[in-house]
């Protein structure tokens, strides 16, 4: 799947129309928004349907207790403001890649293979917009690095 270049800027965060096969109405198997997101690395661009954990019972939840997350699956955790954050893997039974997404889209920083069940902070470099959640070592495998550029559709 490839994702178009069309942006437009809402809300200090680059955004695409259509970035994928998901429909902005649909919802995950947790009952959760699912949005289309595009990280462009260099020449490629990777999609995947990412759930959208807005609410702070949403966020607090995240990917707790979840045994699997397909290559094409993500977790995004947009914010009202940016701001440095930090996450641990309480309760998260699958390692994690974390990806810090900065107010212009580009990646700040990736913890990657997130070590589940530890309370360590994972901490951004710096304030943030976002942070996306991808399976464990896929950011390796793609070659997604900080720099690079994330977009998800409305």
């Amino acid at each position: 799947m490839a994702c178009t270049s069309k942006a437009e800027s809402v809300a200090g965060r680059e955004k695409v129309a259509h970035c994928g096969a998901t429909t902005p109405s649909s919802k995950s198997e947790a009952g959760l928004e699912q949005r289309s997101l595009c990280v462009d690395s260099g020449l490629k661009k990777h999609s995947f349907t990412v759930e959208m954990a807005i609410t702070s019972q949403q966020q607090m939840q995240g990917m707790m207790f979840r045994t699997e997350l397909a290559d094409d699956k993500g977790m995004l955790f947009p914010f009202d403001d940016v701001r440095p954050a930090s996450f641990w893997m309480k309760n998260t039974v699958i390692p994690l890649d974390i990806i810090f997404v900065r107010k212009d889209g580009t990646i700040a920083n990736i913890a990657v293979n997130t070590v589940p069940y530890s309370t360590d902070p994972v901490p951004s470099d710096g304030p943030v917009a976002a942070v996306l959640e991808l399976r464990g070592g896929l950011t390796l495998e793609l070659g997604i690095n900080a720099g690079d550029r994330v977009y998800w559709s409305d």
